[in-house]
């Protein structure tokens, strides 16, 4: 008899226990542990996002270091040529050519020019650009050192279409010390800064405005 009472009672607490589950399952989990859960897991969200922010933010005066020694570095070194029209950075272009021969071959008894002529470059780019067609003779040393000279130096200075054939080019003296020689092609450019887009002319609107409102 005292094992039927014992069943039951172990049985109605089962049930209990289940029925407490199942309650807390339809009432309270959907409806608030999930919901809560969520809320949790977005503040560690924010409160992550908020420490890069500050770690960022605490990074800013060594940025702000680096960027303006990037600036200053890069002043020294400018990109575009500082003419303000093709033709005097045509006429710059040049010079640095006739200068970068000059130091690679002084006297020019191993290096010359044979040719440079200016050119204009019917593309349309964002930046303005000048063009010099340019012809050599030089021996293989010398021809390196040109190319590096115009393409390390400041303002920046391109290559482009770069043609080497070889030829007998020196005189007897050199010829005996040197052998061949190079005929050198290529273009030489630059950029200039670019220029801010200047607005067309409104007066026709107006004038076809003003005519509409007349009529």
């Amino acid at each position: 008899m005292r094992e039927r009472p014992d069943r039951d009672r172990w049985l109605a607490l089962g049930i209990l226990a289940g029925a407490l589950v199942l309650a807390y399952f339809v009432l309270v989990h959907f409806w608030w542990t999930v919901p809560m859960l969520e809320v949790s897991e977005n503040i560690d969200s924010m409160q992550r996002r908020d420490l890069r922010a500050r770690m960022e933010l605490q990074q800013a005066p060594q940025v702000r270091k680096r960027l303006q020694e990037l600036q200053v570095r890069a002043s020294r070194i400018p990109g575009f040529m500082t003419e303000r029209s093709p033709e005097l950075a045509t006429a710059s272009l040049v010079q640095r050519l006739e200068t970068a021969v000059n130091e690679a071959s002084p006297g020019n008894k191993s290096c010359a020019i044979l040719n440079r002529s200016p050119t204009t470059d019917p593309r349309p780019q964002r930046f303005p650009r000048v063009v010099a067609q340019v012809r050599l003779r030089c021996g293989n040393s010398e021809l390196a050192t040109v190319l590096y000279s115009l393409e390390n130096g400041s303002p920046r200075l391109f290559v482009d279409n770069l043609n080497i054939l070889s030829t007998n080019f020196f005189v007897a003296q050199q010829q005996s010390k040197q052998g061949a020689g190079l005929d050198v092609s290529f273009d030489l450019y630059g950029y200039l800064q670019p220029t801010a887009a200047t607005p067309g002319p409104a007066a026709p609107q107006q004038q076809a405005g003003g005519a509409d409102a007349s009529r």
